[in-house]
C-alpha cells in the first residue's frame, strides 16, 4: 500500500528542490529551456522515488543513497560534456546526496510521512459447503 501523503510530499520537495537547483545554475549563465524541464522533472523523479520505497534503511541514510544513485550517472554525464571532476562530477554528486537528504528530512521530520514498510493483509478464505 502506497503511503499517498509520504508520495505527494516528496514529489512537491522534488519539484521544489528542481527549481532551486535551475536558480542556482542560472547564475553560473544561460539554462535552456530543455535544461530547465530535465532538471525540475530529475528531482521530481527523485523525490517521486524516495517516496515510494521502501528500503529498510535508516530515514537519514535512505535520502543519503537515493540522492546518490540518482545522481551517479548525472555526474558522470557531465565529465563526458566536459565540466572536469570538481566543477562536474564532485558537484553533481553533493547537489544530488544534500536534496536527496533534504527531501527524506522535510517528510519524515517536519511533515511526519515516515517510511512504512507495507503490510499484506490475508483474508480467510470460506469455504462453501
Amino acid at each position: 500500500m502506497i503511503y499517498e501523503k509520504r508520495v505527494v510530499s516528496t514529489t512537491v520537495w522534488g519539484v521544489i528542490f528542481g527549481f532551486i537547483l535551475w536558480g542556482l545554475l542560472t547564475t553560473s549563465g544561460k539554462v535552456t529551456l530543455s535544461g530547465a524541464v530535465s532538471i525540475i522533472l530529475y528531482q521530481a523523479l527523485m523525490g517521486f522515488v524516495i517516496g515510494i520505497s521502501a528500503w529498510k534503511v535508516s530515514w537519514w541514510l535512505h535520502g543519503l543513497l537515493i540522492g546518490l544513485f540518482f545522481s551517479l550517472p548525472l555526474a558522470f554525464s557531465s565529465l563526458w560534456i566536459g565540466m572536469g571532476w570538481g566543477r562536474g562530477f564532485a558537484l553533481t554528486l553533493v547537489i544530488g546526496i544534500v536534496f536527496g537528504f533534504l527531501i527524506e528530512t522535510l517528510t519524515t521530520l517536519v511533515f511526519k510521512a515516515e517510511m512504512r514498510i507495507p503490510q499484506v493483509e490475508e483474508k480467510k478464505e470460506e469455504k462453501e459447503e
